[in-house]
């Protein structure tokens, strides 16, 4: 996540601490007591009222973070009256539907399923399965007394499910004398499958940041056909098993472009920036005068290959939009023809939605809360008149997400012909750009007034707001999790897995006021056997394994819940520590987990065991104590590290730098882990790190191209002859 902390796999939740005789500390900013009422109504929100925090402190959090994270959620908790009503509405919430807009059950494991009436009347539920066939569900002879509701009284009436419902989204169907509803049912598995060839030993593969990974052929940046030869390399001569990508979700493609993958303007649809130009097959039918512009913009671009500097996402994007509406002029076959508009309509109104954004804003520019009023609802007539007028910039931006989809699709058949065995494993950020596609088209399911972020930790002691619109989980049911399913849909479409950003997230998120600091935050619920089941479901259907990125703040409970459900952790080599805080031992590690030596929020293995990560933090004054006593814990904290390696007899006392890289990666191997990640970086040597937490503009986080310890560029042809990346293969694949 960009400018989140990774930090130690100990740290406390708000699950009762052992030191519970600590007096409580209040969180900042207490105005006014917290009455029961209050609670209450938190409680019914699933707004956290108290929690545990990474030091083991029991915090209150203020009445002022409260109510104002339950008027994000649309509830007025300013009064003790407004609270009343409030409370009176959500007992009475369930009862005033007919149906839940969505259930989400386990398969196997049946249920039932409540429907509310008029009392006295009576009902029959249907349930309509996916593959058409329907099943009438039997009524249970429970008697519930009826409610008075909105001056009505309401009945209960109760159905089971059956044990051996087939997995997939069906419907149910109620009927009763006065009318009608329907709701949605979600049949998940109980556990994930692992993928056949996981489960006969370890696989390791790369993670790379696909901007960084520059070749020959690159127009300036890392892009798909970047990705399919260096997954077909590591495959075919290295003998790895995946390639974890960072998040290619699209920027918003008027400049600046955001930097960070991890604020993306939509999560669903990928950055066009990553298209190679030639790989689009109606280049070869390009007349000379049209091919001629398209190799000048690949000539302008391709001298940036061999620039150490920081990488100019907006000029690569300036050219290759140009070569691309040259390209998107020409006419198609029509097979061609054909194959794009199915694929429009396969991926529907949300795809319509994200162009329509697109030409909306090159024509307004952004942000776009500054659009006429008239173009800030996506269902209005008045932007349906718009999508008219701008055609053609829609047309092209359905056509841009049509040839990545074609790209992207190619990669994974290149990854797993060249012998991987699980391909590309892509991953999801945690939210959005607070201005940018999804915040525009998905209004309706994202709370205002409140961003996500990260209390404090031993990392970022201030804590950390992203600045990113959080989901309401209510919202999100509301709309039976569609929002959810069609972006986890579209990044397992052309993929062996996906790693989840943050997977704590889906449990509970930290949600920050607007005007108020990180710490003044606090924990917002989420329907987790819902979410998790879902992404079980789509990852399941497509073949794929789930990696729940599980660092930071956590309550113990929620690693084994994810491993009951078969979604992979992740562990951190730096982080994993024993009851007595000494480096773990590997025989301890976890076995359903993705073990890794770094990650993408330190230095590369080179640049840590250097003390990079301290000394950056130190220059860009990040440091919460002095320099002199961060750097001897750190030491103490590294050199208890490659002890534990002497140890083990995998590293000497005069090994050098290389050494005790390839060390601390033969360390994974010992482990049970099944998947063993490494990044790229750690292949070439590279120092610098790849993005700091808690900086933006301080630091050039995400804009660094792959280099050499001295800062040389490395292209993806000289990687793929390097001695160190393959004395480095060596060692990760046991060798």
């Amino acid at each position: 996540m960009d400018g989140r902390a990774v930090t130690d796999q100990t740290e406390i939740s708000s699950t009762p601490h052992p030191d519970q005789h600590r007096a409580p500390r209040r969180g900042t900013g207490q105005v006014a007591p917290v009455t029961p009422h209050l609670v209450e109504l938190a409680q019914a929100h699933g707004v956290a009222t108290e929690f545990w925090d990474w030091r083991g402190q029991h915090v209150e959090v203020s009445r002022r973070t409260i109510v104002a994270v339950l008027a994000a959620l649309g509830v007025d908790a300013g009064t003790e009256e407004t609270i009343a009503v409030a409370l009176a509405e959500v007992q009475d919430d369930a009862w005033r539907r007919t149906l839940r807009d969505v259930q989400v059950i386990r398969a196997g494991a049946g249920g039932r399923v409540m429907v509310h009436v008029p009392h006295g009347e009576s009902v029959e539920l249907r349930l309509l399965l996916e593959d058409g066939q329907q099943r009438q569900l039997e009524q249970e002879d429970r008697w519930v007394d009826p409610r008075q509701v909105d001056g009505h009284l309401v009945g209960e009436a109760s159905f089971l499910l059956p044990q051996d419902l087939p997995l997939g989204w069906h419907r149910l169907h109620a009927r009763f004398p006065s009318g009608a509803a329907s709701g949605v049912l979600v049949v998940a598995p109980r556990r994930l499958r692992l993928p056949r060839e996981l489960t006969r030993g370890q696989t390791w593969g790369y993670m790379a940041q696909l901007y960084a990974v520059r070749s020959e052929r690159s127009w300036g940046l890392g892009d798909i056909a970047d990705l399919a030869d260096l997954a077909d390399w590591s495959a075919r001569d290295q003998g790895a098993g995946f390639l974890l990508v960072n998040p290619l979700h699209s920027a918003q493609l008027v400049p600046p472009m955001e930097p960070s993958p991890y604020l993306p303007t939509t999560r669903r649809f990928v950055n066009p920036i990553y298209l190679r130009v030639e790989d689009i097959p109606e280049v070869a039918y390009l007349p000379a005068a049209d091919r001629a512009i398209v190799e000048w913009q690949a000539e302008e671009l391709r001298v940036r290959n061999a620039d150490a500097g920081e990488l100019d996402r907006d000029t690569i994007w300036n050219g290759k939009q140009a070569a691309l509406g040259t390209l998107f002029a020409q006419p198609r076959s029509r097979a061609r023809e054909a194959a794009f508009r199915a694929y429009c309509v396969r991926e529907g109104q949300g795809l319509l939605d994200f162009a329509t954004w697109c030409a909306l804003a090159e024509h307004y520019g952004l942000p776009w809360q500054n659009w006429p009023a008239h173009a800030a609802d996506p269902h209005s007539p008045a932007v349906a008149q718009l999508r008219e007028e701008l055609s053609e910039r829609v047309e092209f931006h359905l056509w841009l997400q049509w040839c990545l989809d074609e790209q992207l699709q190619r990669a994974q058949r290149t990854a797993l012909e060249a012998g991987m065995s699980v391909g590309i494993i892509h991953d999801l950020a945690v939210g959005v750009h607070p201005d940018g596609a999804d915040a525009w088209a998905m209004a309706e399911v994202l709370a205002r007034g409140v961003t996500a972020g990260a209390p404090p930790d031993a990392f970022n002691q201030q804590g950390q707001d992203w600045n990113q619109p959080p989901l309401r989980p209510d919202r999100l049911e509301q709309a039976a999790y569609e929002p959810f399913r069609d972006i986890v849909r579209s990044l397992l479409r052309h993929a062996g897995g996906i790693r989840v950003d943050h997977v704590l997230g889906l449990f509970r998120l930290w949600w920050v006021p607007r005007g108020m600091s990180p710490a003044e935050g606090t924990y917002v619920r989420y329907d987790h056997e819902a979410l998790i089941g879902i992404l079980a479901l789509e990852a399941q259907r497509a073949g794929a394994l789930v990696i729940g990125e599980d660092l930071g703040n956590f309550e113990p409970w929620v690693r084994d819940y994810l491993t009951e459900r078969g979604i992979l952790g992740n562990s951190v080599l730096w982080f994993e520590k024993d009851g007595e805080q000494h480096p773990a031992r590997p025989e301890t590690w976890r076995e359903l987990c993705l073990a890794t030596v770094t990650t993408h929020d330190l230095p590369p293995t080179a640049g840590y065991l250097a003390g990079e990560h301290v000394a950056l933090r130190e220059r860009l004054g990040l440091l919460t104590r002095p320099a002199s006593e961060e750097l001897a814990a750190d030491r103490a904290e590294r050199a208890a590290v490659l002890e534990l390696l002497r140890e083990l007899g995998l590293l000497g006392y005069q090994a050098n730098e290389r050494d005790a890289v390839e060390a601390l990666h033969r360390f994974l191997t010992w482990t049970p882990s099944r998947l063993l990640g490494v990044c790229l970086a750690d292949a070439v040597g590279d120092h610098r790190t790849i993005n700091q937490p808690g900086t933006r503009d301080e630091y050039p986080n995400w804009r660094l191209p792959l280099a050499d310890p001295a800062g040389n560029p490395v292209m993806l042809e000289e990687l793929m002859a390097s001695s160190r990346a393959a004395s480095l293969a060596q060692a990760v694949s046991g060798h």
